[in-house]
């Protein structure tokens, strides 16, 4: 299981982080798109790294064209010298219209579409076809010479889709490269629905398990003393509310009889009700979704919970943890591994 950092969501502080990252041992750093760019930063932080990889976890697809996420990707794995991850999310239909002003319809075809785009401009760019893409959503029929990048000496970067739902699941084990599990996802949710959708996914592509990573953003409450302990518990408690109160979560929560939950969340949220949300967040649903225990005992656990299941773990940590813990969680997993 190969460990990954954040890199943060201020670009202003990407290099000291990035070197800091790889000088602990991290295999890999993802981005995020929250207020800032997912790409820019990676573009600081390959300068300044030699072997951490670099993702995008998640840039929003819908957002942005399969041209632009094309050429955005190659010339970042041509930066990082063959380290970029491109790591894609849908995102939910309103941010899409309302805040990013772009087309919504049939989620999962659309993406599918997008990902086998971005692969028919990555196969012209290395001059084994003509470009002559031709679906649904997306028609890109134009290279000349003077946009064309030509091949990439490291070859193409690994796509990873981020997916709760099992049509968006199976279309990552389809046609992408790897999964980006959503942080609200339990180990049951994850065991029983969403490795079975990949699968049924890889089936149609034609791949094997060996073909994919699966990468996880595990929520974590630790601490070392009470106010500690109190701050984790409130953080990830908060942030299980708000993606619960999301309707296209719901069925990671009826997994586990849940439901109601769900419709309370949703409720409190559309009143603004924010601080009371993370107050019908219980213990059950707590645990289910983090690994709640002591700091040294956390690589443990999180191996006897995650080990053969996925490929990659980054820690989840919705509230300040000290670097040096992190650093010391890491060095757990080489003992408990």
């Amino acid at each position: 299981m190969k460990i990954d950092g954040g890199i943060g969501f201020d670009p202003s502080g990407v290099v000291d982080t990035a070197r800091e990252l790889e000088a602990a041992g991290y295999a890999g750093a993802w981005s995020a798109e929250t207020s800032h760019d997912p790409f820019l930063p990676l573009a600081l932080a390959a300068a300044h790294t030699s072997t951490l990889e670099l993702g995008t976890g998640i840039a929003v697809a819908f957002a942005r064209n399969p041209m632009n996420l094309a050429m955005l990707a190659n010339d970042l794995q041509t930066l990082s010298g063959g380290r970029f991850m491109l790591g894609l999310g849908s995102q939910i239909k309103p941010h899409i219209e309302k805040r990013f002003s772009m087309p919504w319809s049939h989620p999962a075809p659309r993406m599918r579409e997008l990902i086998l785009a971005i692969r028919a401009i990555w196969a012209a760019w290395a001059g084994g076809e003509r470009l002559a893409f031709r679906g649904e959503f997306y028609r890109h029929t134009l290279m000349t010479p003077m946009f064309d990048p030509g091949p990439n000496p490291y070859g193409n970067p690994k796509i990873f889709l981020a997916a709760v739902g099992e049509l968006m699941t199976e279309v990552a084990g389809e046609v992408a490269d790897g999964l980006l599990v959503h942080g609200f996802t339990t180990e049951r949710y994850l065991r029983e629905v969403t490795v079975p959708a990949l699968e049924r996914g890889m089936l149609a592509g034609g791949k094997d398990r060996g073909d994919l990573q699966l990468s996880y953003p595990g929520m974590v409450v630790t601490g070392t003393n009470d106010e500690e302990w109190e701050k984790a518990r409130q953080g990830v408690k908060a942030q299980l509310a708000f993606y619960g109160s999301t309707p296209a979560y719901r069925p990671v929560l009826e997994l586990h009889g849940w439901g109601d939950l769900q419709t309370d969340l949703n409720t409190l949220s559309k009143r603004g009700e924010w601080s009371a949300m993370g107050e019908l967040i219980d213990d059950d649903v707590l645990n289910a979704f983090a690994v709640v225990a002591d700091l040294d005992e956390l690589p443990r656990r999180i191996l006897d919970r995650f080990g053969g299941l996925v490929d990659r773990f980054s820690f989840y940590t919705p509230y300040e943890l000290d670097p040096e813990r992190l650093r010391a969680l890491l060095a757990g997993f080489a003992s408990a591994g």
